[in-house]
């Protein structure tokens, strides 16, 4: 078996009011106004044609088995003030 190393970086504009939360786990979450949280992780996607729509399956055994491919996973958070 060969490694793949995915690393995603996002940025996006949210709303004054989201905060971020420590989990027990020392790990970081955003609260959201409705009292949510959210948390921004790998979604594995699927198409029959990479031109056409993506999608997330129905089929728990084949996230099951993607999820299990992932030896570690590191979500920073930071909000950036001007």
């Amino acid at each position: 078996m060969k490694k793949l190393k995915v690393t995603i970086k996002l940025e996006l504009s949210v709303p004054d009011e989201w905060e971020l939360v420590e989990t027990s786990e020392g790990g970081q979450v955003l609260l959201l106004p409705n009292g949510q949280y959210l948390d921004v992780a790998i979604e594995p996607l699927f198409a029959t044609n990479p031109e056409e729509t993506w999608s997330s399956t129905e089929d728990d055994g084949i996230l099951s088995d993607i999820f299990d491919m992932v030896d570690s996973e590191i979500v920073d958070y930071e909000f950036v003030t001007h």
